[in-house]
């Protein structure tokens, strides 16, 4: 459990110590607004940071129709600290997705904050950081998208724009690939495969809300393994992970007290990481998701293929009312 207080100056704090969380906002059918939103106040929460190990602060705060997503790098001077979270500012993706500028600022691992703010529904906000990564919190979207429930969210008078996909496009690598297709609704079909026998073949398939996100995704954790930790934190990686922040396995044993969320966490939280990534292109998406043992690079160079194809999208006005039934009869058709 979570708790939340509101401090003297009027900014939320966030606590993610067990503790009672009763009586707080929940964000439903957040992929439906038709209007632009923000924030209703600023909110703060602590941690470390997975990868870099550092102990950071950060900030999630209110803006204006049209700023989009932007972080600012509190601890660098104002001209090199305000980084864009687009798909052309992504510079690395090796284990999590980078965006830089172009100072060589940089922000490491925005996925599962991104993918928070995309089920919530949320179009402006500057995230305020003290480091170069946010908090990992437990590995997952959870605590993001609590912190963001616990400021609430606000309607602006602009209109939503929302990423429709008019055809088909697709990358690959081997037997890697990631593609987007037209579709009615917002939906992803995520499949992975691993050597390990515990996770060996997984698939979800999910049509998007910020319901379904919640109940089905956002708990699911980042995860790795036992006998890499050693070769990941020789490349500066993974510097800050622990059982509290990840899922580690030692060959087909969870070395988590707790065990898994879901029998399926694995590839659940590679979804995850689909929204996060996908959010970078601007706004929501109205597609189909399909990514066959995808990562992070083939997200952003499936969103660089599709903006390179000025016939494969359009920027449109809300997300169209799709009934569950005409939903079923699509998913069926697909």
């Amino acid at each position: 459990m979570i708790e939340a207080f509101v401090a003297n100056e009027g900014v939320l704090e966030v606590d993610f110590e067990p503790a009672s969380a009763r009586n707080l906002p929940t964000v439903e059918g957040a992929f439906g607004f038709d209007r632009q939103t923000t924030l209703r106040q600023r909110v703060h929460c602590s941690g470390i940071g997975l990868h870099s190990g550092k102990q950071v602060r950060m900030s999630l705060v209110p803006a204006p129709a049209g700023t989009g997503i932007r972080f600012c790098r509190t601890d660098l001077p104002p001209q090199e600290a305000w980084i864009d979270a687009r798909w052309d500012r992504v510079t690395d993706t090796t284990l999590c997705t980078v965006i830089s500028n172009q100072h060589g600022a940089f922000v490491g691992t925005v996925e599962h904050l991104m993918a928070a703010l995309s089920a919530c529904g949320l179009d402006n906000a500057v995230v305020e950081l003290d480091a170069p990564e946010p908090p990992a919190m437990d590995g997952s979207a959870a605590p993001y998208m609590f912190l963001i429930e616990c400021a609430g969210i606000a309607t602006l008078p602009t209109r939503r724009q929302v990423l429709r996909i008019l055809k088909p496009v697709r990358v690959g690598e081997g037997g890697k690939y990631a593609a987007l297709k037209p579709s009615a609704y917002p939906e992803l079909d995520v499949t992975i495969e691993f050597p390990n026998r515990l996770i060996g073949r997984q698939r979800t398939r999910i049509a998007l809300s910020g319901t379904r996100f919640k109940t089905d995704l956002a708990r699911a954790r980042t995860f790795g393994f036992a006998d890499e930790v050693d070769r990941l934190r020789s490349k500066g990686l993974a510097q800050g992970g622990s059982l509290d922040n990840a899922v580690v396995l030692d060959g087909e044993t969870v070395l988590n007290p707790e065990g898994l969320r879901y029998p399926d966490e694995f590839v659940r939280h590679k979804a995850l990481d689909v929204i996060g990534d996908l959010y970078l292109a601007g706004g929501p998406f109205l597609g189909r998701y399909v990514g066959n043992m995808a990562g992070h690079k083939l997200n952003n160079l499936l969103l660089r293929a599709l903006f390179a194809d000025r016939t494969a999208y359009e920027w449109a006005d809300s997300l169209p009312v799709v009934s569950h039934a005409d939903r079923q009869l699509a998913r069926a058709a697909s």
